[in-house]
């Protein structure tokens, strides 16, 4: 199942920037023998000013054909991150190509768009920079692949 990364913005040259690309190279490298990957990151940009409709335009374009979608948001599902394995690996084999996490702009994600979605995820009650959130994304998507592969990764 291709993971595809969704998000408004652009992550410039930075530890942000660096911490995304470690943690979506060790998604890649271990979930590939589980099914899971590879992982792309989408990024767009609404220059016009826009607002939220405007990057849920973008977004909707990034988001590849019959891909299942997850956005994160603040009113979404908060599970653990073994749960979280099991929904990627639910997910992967009902036989899901590919599979978008959505990652608004500073002002979130368009109602619409948000009720398209398949599934929403949230990292919590308290809202986060959506730079960091892409951070803490490819980290749990790396988790989620060391769990499902037994790695000690996670310890509980």
């Amino acid at each position: 199942m291709r993971v595809h990364v969704c998000a408004v913005g652009r992550l410039r040259t930075g530890p942000e920037r660096a911490l995304f690309e470690d943690y979506m190279t060790r998604f890649d490298r271990t979930g590939r023998a589980l099914g899971l990957g590879p992982a792309l990151l989408h990024e767009v940009e609404d220059k016009k000013g826009g607002g939220m409709a405007a990057e849920a335009v973008l977004l909707d374009r990034a988001i590849p054909a019959g891909a299942l979608v997850c956005t994160l948001d603040e009113r979404g599902a908060v599970m653990s991150s073994p749960d979280f394995a099991d929904k990627l690996a639910g997910w992967r084999d009902a036989g899901r190509g590919d599979l978008a996490l959505i990652i608004g702009g500073a002002d979130g994600i368009a109602p619409d768009l948000r009720a398209r979605a398949d599934a929403s995820l949230s990292f919590g009650k308290m809202v986060w920079p959506h730079m960091l959130v892409r951070v803490m994304l490819a980290e749990q998507l790396y988790r989620a692949a060391s769990i499902l592969a037994g790695s000690p990764y996670h310890r509980v």
